[in-house]
């Protein structure tokens, strides 16, 4: 893949409409995503039949979403915010599971990432430099195989449960509809979390 190219991916393109734009985060979680889908064997899911575990609230996470049509609304879009580029994806159909985690960078990639950023965060850089940068970012992962990046190994637990729907109740403070799992019993009172 090329700069020239670079959006010539249609599953690439949508993924950086819903961003945004383009970038190393974004190209993690679509190269994470593509290599989970192909190792269970499933295409975008349409409802709940794939479930997406993300270990972090960065732009990978968007492409997770696009690809996978794993999403909060469904409920198969899980946030665990650890703070790592790991993903694991869950086939209800088959009951398999697969961990996908970024590997240690080395010092000089670490160094070379730091000193990226560094120049992305000043005030010097102009917004054309930085969407380049951003750009060579992303090249750099798309390019790479999968194998060099990720740590890629099957999951031998259950995937979380299906999302549930409950009824709603009006809490005793605020008066706003809660889902009667979400409201806390305070001195005889249902309240929803925001009003304790």
């Amino acid at each position: 893949m090329t700069t020239e190219n670079i959006l010539d991916d249609p599953d690439l393109k949508k993924c950086v409409d819903f961003h945004g734009h383009i970038c190393g985060g974004l190209a993690l979680g679509y190269k994470a995503s593509k290599a989970g889908l192909e190792w269970l064997q499933e295409k975008k899911s349409l409802d709940e039949e794939i479930v997406a575990v993300v270990e972090n609230n960065a732009c990978c996470a968007d492409a997770v979403q696009v690809l996978t049509g794993c999403t909060f609304g469904k409920g198969n879009f899980i946030v665990k915010d650890h703070g790592k580029i790991v993903f694991t994806f869950f086939s209800r159909k088959t009951g398999e599971g697969i961990r996908i985690a970024m590997k240690p960078r080395s010092p000089e990639q670490k160094e070379k990432q730091k000193e990226q950023m560094e120049k992305m965060r000043s005030s010097t850089i102009t917004e054309e430099e930085r969407a380049n940068m951003m750009e060579n970012m992303a090249l750099g992962v798309l390019n790479a195989p999968v194998e060099n990046i990720f740590d890629l190994k099957p999951v031998k637990m259950p995937p979380p449960g299906k999302a549930v729907i409950e009824e709603s109740r009006a809490c005793d403070e605020c008066g706003e509809p809660t889902m009667i799992s979400k409201l806390e019993k305070i001195d005889g009172r249902n309240l929803c979390r925001e009003c304790i």
